[in-house]
């Protein structure tokens, strides 16, 4: 599929655009490429857009004071990435964002993405709708760690995303999770 199609088929889940009106979204998204292990947002950067993933797999992730990674997303295929915190309150990014595999992205700027809210409404809509189920997935994921154990957490992901365990190594896994590389094994040979 184009970056078009891929576009237009993640959009007409939750939206309808006229011809006229995802052309003239889509010439606001700049497509880029990164090699994996590259970066796309370190801490400190000033962020101005987000991502979205055409093909290939991001991860978001803060490095505590211990050095230790602390992995907040994976974003694969039609999933969108930033450090939003940054890109809503004009700071300076507090998290990383990388490439697991090779990735294809549609770079859309915050500026852009306000402009074409105002302008489009379906889009407007679009983005609210996505930011709430942000939300509710935020939520979830806490309350998981909060009430949860690690063999919980892991099915859970397991059973919601079992193409991560393809494309993600075990370690950055471990981390999603909140436990050790050793930890995971167990759960995974269980």
């Amino acid at each position: 599929m184009t970056p078009q199609e891929i576009l237009k088929a993640h959009l007409s889940k939750t939206i309808t655009l006229t011809d006229d009106e995802f052309s003239y979204f889509f010439s606001h998204l700049k497509p880029l490429s990164f090699k994996k292990g590259e970066s796309i947002i370190t801490e400190g950067d000033t962020v101005s857009c987000e991502y979205f993933v055409l093909n290939g797999c991001l991860k978001t992730y803060y490095v505590n004071d211990d050095q230790k990674m602390l992995i907040l997303q994976f974003a694969m295929s039609t999933w969108w990435a930033s450090d939003y915190n940054a890109l809503y309150n004009d700071v300076k990014a507090t998290v990383h964002v990388d490439c697991i595999t090779d990735t294809d992205v549609l770079c859309l700027t915050s500026e852009d993405r306000e402009r074409l809210c105002r302008e489009i409404y379906q889009l407007e809509y679009f983005f609210r709708w996505r930011s709430n189920k942000g939300f509710v997935a935020t939520q979830r994921r806490l309350l998981s760690f909060m009430n949860n154990d690690a063999r919980h957490r892991y099915e859970e992901l397991l059973n919601m995303y079992p193409q991560l365990y393809n494309i993600v190594p075990k370690h950055l896994i471990a981390a999603y999770l909140g436990v050790s590389r050793e930890t995971l094994s167990r759960l995974y040979q269980s």
